[in-house]
């Protein structure tokens, strides 16, 4: 064999190595090659992590002789690969007919290419049919946070993975897809790292809390891929919906259900609203309320919260105290000026905290110190949203109670728990 068809041959077996670890894979691990990876090998990273599966694929392959079975899944992992490779992810696994995929860039490319993945399931169902077979349909879920991107298995197996409870929460996301009829969910922690969620159709679907875990997370839809009839009466009945979410999360069901029947009277198809109507009957009939946590349980902030350094748990302590403050002024029907003056503390106090924050991971060499960076930037948006609803007193006491309980008092809770959690460990283990 000469010099050239050696070299023809090793650019082959890169290209084969490659279709089983991709070079985006092992380039995020800091390696060159595929062949420098070793078992261990692992970095902490962001990443925006996508799962989707075929709904009733089960069902779809019983029709279907073994060799059918695997050419359709083998086609349709084909075209959504396409897809993904093409949208700055990369392919994780693939878990028979589901896939787990990673976007390192930011949340917007990983909410991009699941609306670009729905765009060609559009198109594979047009050619199904064209040839008289039924359309199929998937799930997708995304959720964002810092992961451990790694290398594990054995002596004669290894393989990449993600460690992280984002991963459990993307799984249970892409899962809730079925639950609530709709095509794609994304956690509070994506939503809270979107550059402008006005950009997307985008609305409330519920609270959840993850096996595992304690406190509840704010799930979303995003339905620009529904359809145009189908995206505008969702876009008309948002409002509506939303605020009957807020009404069944306080139990308040008859005008839950009032609210609900009005949005379904409109738009008949939609099937979370279908579903929160049908946990409305329910729970007139057996008192049974499906929900994540009652908001009249008041979290108590604890030790749990602490980062280890006082002036910024005190800091913490004081935001969450006084978005407490506001919640119940606003349930109280205090008078404006009193909002008023929370408002503007608020307004300042987060400001004032962000900025002694970032000093702080800044004197410690924080390496993610711009993914906190990003996630305060998109508080204060969802912040300066917040107080224009209670402004405009055009929304009901309990829907902006319900607001300041999802975009304030969840945020601060979940955000320290984890994100600020995560860098006081990191300072810890450093300074050690």
């Amino acid at each position: 064999m000469n010099n050239q068809d050696k070299k023809v041959n090793i650019e082959s077996l890169r290209k084969a190595y490659e279709r089983f670890v991709p070079y985006k894979m092992y380039s995020l691990l800091g390696k060159n090659s595929i062949s420098e990876l070793k078992l261990g090998d692992q970095t902490e990273i962001k990443l925006t992590i996508l799962f989707s599966d075929i709904r009733d694929f089960t069902k779809i392959s019983e029709s279907l002789k073994p060799k059918e079975s695997f050419d359709f899944i083998n086609s349709y992992l084909e075209q959504m690969d396409h897809v993904i490779s093409h949208h700055k992810g990369v392919i994780d696994k693939f878990i028979g007919d589901s896939i787990m995929a990673l976007f390192p860039t930011n949340a917007d490319d990983a909410v991009i290419c699941s609306l670009l993945m729905l765009n060609k399931l559009d198109q594979i169902n047009a050619i199904r049919k064209i040839e008289n077979q039924l359309p199929i349909k998937i799930g997708i879920g995304l959720n964002t946070g810092l992961c451990m991107l790694g290398i594990i298995g054995g002596i004669n197996k290894l393989e990449t993975t993600v460690i992280s409870d984002a991963v459990n929460l993307t799984a249970r996301l892409e899962s809730l897809t079925k639950k609530y009829g709709v095509q794609l969910l994304i956690s509070e922690n994506t939503y809270f790292n979107l550059k402008d969620v006005s950009k997307y159709s985008i609305r409330f679907i519920d609270r959840v809390v993850v096996k595992g875990k304690t406190k509840p997370q704010s799930i979303y839809e995003i339905y620009d891929n529904d359809g145009e009839e189908i995206k505008k009466l969702k876009d008309q009945t948002k409002p509506l919906f939303e605020e009957a979410l807020a009404y069944y999360h306080y139990k308040k069901i008859n005008k839950a259900t009032e609210l609900l029947e009005k949005c379904l009277a409109l738009n008949p198809n939609d099937n979370p609203a279908k579903l929160y109507l049908e946990r409305c009957l329910l729970f007139s009939k057996e008192g049974f309320h499906d929900g994540a946590k009652e908001l009249s349980q008041q979290i108590e902030w604890n030790y749990e919260f602490d980062v280890g350094d006082n002036k910024i748990d005190s800091q913490h302590l004081a935001l969450f105290n006084n978005s407490v403050k506001l919640l119940n002024a606003i349930k109280s029907g205090v008078g404006s000026s009193e909002i008023d003056n929370l408002i503007a503390f608020l307004d300042n106090y987060v400001v004032h905290h962000f900025e002694t924050e970032e000093k702080y991971l800044l004197d410690n060499n924080y390496p993610f110190i711009d993914h906190q960076k990003s996630q305060h930037l998109n508080f204060i948006k969802s912040f300066e949203l917040l107080k224009s609803e209670i402004k405009s007193n055009i929304k009901s006491k309990t829907f902006i109670m319900f607001r300041i309980q999802t975009l304030l008092i969840d945020w601060i809770v979940n955000h320290t728990l984890k994100e600020d959690r995560h860098y006081a460990k990191y300072i810890k283990d450093n300074r050690n």
